[in-house]
């Protein structure tokens, strides 16, 4: 019963990628392209592998810390991390849809911020769930220098 919880994680992390892809894929052909993109831009292609590892991973943190035993951490790890998720889905919204930059970069520093408090949370009630975390706090650090850069 308990991998239940896993696919329910996975389908919500995935939910928030499909909805952010929405707003995301049409403006790659036009108003993306049409930037100056920085010297640190990864090709194209890179960011739709990283993506899916990194909500894949994100789910499989979410889940372990769900299966914890019952506290206040695991409360508060859970909700920063659907604050933090709520804000990646923000940032597609804000970056591509909108076309806002500097908004985008405002909301990618809250972003990294509760991404932070997440793993640190998530470090009290499931190390292993703070490690998955990792990769998804340094590419989102990384796509803030990168935000910044456009």
């Amino acid at each position: 019963m308990r991998w239940i919880y896993l696919v329910l994680w996975i389908a919500l992390c995935f939910a928030v990628a499909g909805i952010g892809a929405r707003w995301t894929t049409p403006e790659i052909a036009g108003w993306y392209r049409s930037l100056v993109r920085p010297a640190i831009a990864p090709p194209g292609w890179v960011f739709g592998p990283v993506w899916t590892t990194l909500y894949l991973l994100m789910a499989i943190a979410a889940w372990l810390v769900s299966q914890s035993a019952p506290s206040s951490a695991r409360t508060w790890g859970l909700a920063f991390f659907l604050i933090q998720l709520a804000l990646n889905l923000g940032w597609s919204w804000l970056f591509f849809h909108r076309h806002a930059i500097g908004g985008a970069l405002a909301e990618i520093v809250l972003m990294w911020v509760a991404i932070g408090v997440t793993t640190l949370i998530f470090t009290r009630v499931s190390p292993a769930s703070a490690r998955l975390m990792a990769p998804y706090w340094a590419w989102v650090s990384f796509a803030t220098i990168l935000n910044a850069a456009f």
